[in-house]
Formats: C-alpha cells, sequence, structure tokens
C-alpha cells in the first residue's frame, strides 16, 4: 500500500498554495488506495508555535484532507535525537565539517550563484586544521556542512520528468546542522520520510533542485528513498508568490467565506482536475484522479476565483 505524507510547516495559517500540495498528496495517494501520514516541520520552534500547528490539523480535517496516521502528528521538534544519530554516522565517516562563514560572506557578489540565486558553496571551510578550527570556535559557533562527491545525481520525478545535477558543481556542499543546533530540513526530511514508511512524496517545485542531494543523502545512511512528485507553484492572479506573511487567502479567512467543498472545487479546478470551479469533494475527485490532468508550469490563480 502507497503512503504519502504532508509535511507543513506551521509558520503561519496554510494559504491556498499550500493546500495545493496536501490536496494533491492527499489525491496521488488515496487514488492508489494508500494512507497520508501527518508530519509538523517545525525544526525552528521559534517561528513554528504549535498553535498553528493544531490550526493545520484543525484545517486539513474541516476540508475533508485529515491524515490517516498517528494522534498527534509526528513532530519534528521532538526528534532531534534521532537525527543527532544519522549526523553522527555522517560524521564518523568523515563527511561533516564546521563552517565559519558568516551569511554576508556567503552571499558576496564573488560567490558562485545558481540561477536561481541559490548559493552554492565554494568549500571555504572545508580544509581547515584542527588548530584552525579550535580558534575560530573561540569567538563564533560554527554551523555544519557534509561535503558531496563530485558526481551528477539523477532521477525522474513522476510529474516533472528527468532532473539531475552535479552536486559539486550545482550544490556544493550543503548544511546539515545549523551553529544554534537546530538539524536542517535536508537531513530532517530524509530521515523522518524514511522511518515513517513514506514512499511518495508530493511537494512544491520549488523543492525539485534538493532533491539530488536528498537522493546522495539516502544513499550514504542506507535509507530507501520514495517516488517524488513535484507539483508547479501557485501564484496569485498579479503572478506573486502565496506567502503567508502577506496572509494571501489564508484559510482562517477562506474558512469565513466558504464551505470546504467550495474550497475544494475552485481549488480543483485552479489545477486542472476539473473544468468548472464547481464544489466537489476529495473523494470525488481521487476517483479519476491523474497526474496528466495537473500543469507542469505555475499555476496563476484566476482573478476573482476567491
Amino acid at each position: 500500500m502507497s503512503t504519502g505524507r504532508y509535511a507543513p510547516s506551521p509558520s503561519g495559517r496554510m494559504h491556498l498554495g499550500n493546500l495545493m500540495c496536501c490536496l494533491l498528496a492527499w489525491l496521488s495517494t488515496k487514488s492508489k488506495g494508500g494512507q497520508v501520514l501527518l508530519r509538523i516541520e517545525d525544526l525552528d520552534t521559534q517561528r513554528c508555535p504549535r498553535s498553528y500547528a493544531d490550526a493545520i490539523v484543525d484545517d486539513l480535517a474541516w476540508l475533508g484532507l485529515a491524515a490517516d496516521g498517528p494522534t498527534p502528528p509526528v513532530y519534528q521538534s521532538d526528534r532531534s535525537e534521532i537525527y543527532q544519530r544519522y549526523f553522527d554516522e555522517l560524521s564518523r565517516r568523515g563527511l561533516v565539517y564546521p563552517c565559519f562563514c558568516s551569511r554576508s560572506q556567503l552571499h558576496a557578489a564573488s560567490a558562485p550563484h545558481r540561477s536561481d540565486g541559490q548559493v552554492i558553496y565554494a568549500g571555504t571551510c572545508r580544509g581547515l586544521t584542527p588548530a584552525e578550527i579550535a580558534e575560530r570556535s573561540k569567538t563564533r559557533a560554527p554551523a555544519w556542512r557534509v561535503q558531496v562527491p563530485d558526481e551528477v545525481i539523477a532521477f525522474e520525478d513522476g510529474h516533472m520528468g528527468h532532473y539531475e545535477e552535479n552536486l559539486a558543481r550545482d550544490c556544493g556542499d550543503f548544511f546539515l546542522r545549523r551553529a544554534d543546533g537546530v538539524f536542517a530540513y535536508q537531513l530532517a526530511v530524509v530521515v523522518d520520510d524514511a522511518l515513517m514508511g513514506v514512499d511518495e512524496v508530493v511537494r512544491g517545485s520549488d523543492l525539485l533542485s534538493s532533491t539530488p542531494r536528498q537522493l546522495w543523502l539516502y544513499r550514504e545512511l542506507g535509507l530507501t528513498p520514495p517516488k517524488f512528485y513535484h507539483l508547479p507553484l501557485l501564484l496569485a492572479s498579479d503572478g506573486r508568490r502565496l506567502s503567508k506573511r502577506d496572509g494571501d487567502q489564508s484559510l482562517e479567512n477562506l474558512r469565513e467565506k466558504y464551505t470546504p467543498e467550495e474550497i475544494i472545487g475552485k481549488l480543483a479546478f485552479a489545477c486542472g482536475l476539473q473544468a468548472s470551479p464547481a464544489p466537489t469533494t476529495p473523494q470525488a475527485l481521487a476517483r479519476t484522479f491523474d497526474w496528466s490532468q495537473v500543469p507542469k508550469s505555475d499555476i496563476v490563480l484566476p482573478e476573482n476565483l476567491f
């Protein structure tokens, strides 16, 4: 049986982009007769209060998208000891090293950048001696990076098709743990999906470029990777990316205006799952769901749809 998941970050109320991801994850798994688990990605507890996590659970249930998994859901903030074990495994193999670079150094104009603006780490701290590490540690707590090989990692995305990156050239050594001790998303998501038995991951195309480094981590840690499906981003009618900070179409506001069936119907229409924005349910959509219905390019919400 297929096992999918939702993995929202509770830094605010869900907006329509978050909801579209949850809806497609639910439909993709349920159309195969599978189950959907819920994991709250609250690694940064300062930004992710439990009240927002509780609101997400309530919103999903109200919309008819309640998870099948344990109640309460899995919280990443409770799993640091688990991440530490896998971090230590990579450390024992000499793949992890401290990085003392400041944010301004990382984002300097001379630093290599990808086309999407992401910095490719130049390996500045990779060759520090023990004495240099000890000296720098006196004035600055380090973050921790993992050293990647000069290797192409390729995979077939279930929706977007073929994708590949050379880890050294296109990604660079990436963070496993922040200087404040918080484990990085890249490590936590790999460990969690593997240990939770997730074999299908549906998420936004903004995370497509994270997948090669995650597949490499799966391999290095001896874990089984899932099948990935990356969906287009949902944009506001003026082309802006939806943001929790802006309150764009948040569930808090939408619940005051529409029924669950109306919200699901309008969103299904925007995603290409039905020909009109007529009210519907996730259960009805699951009977005919197919990834070929979903566009591959970003979706702009029709004006006045919501």
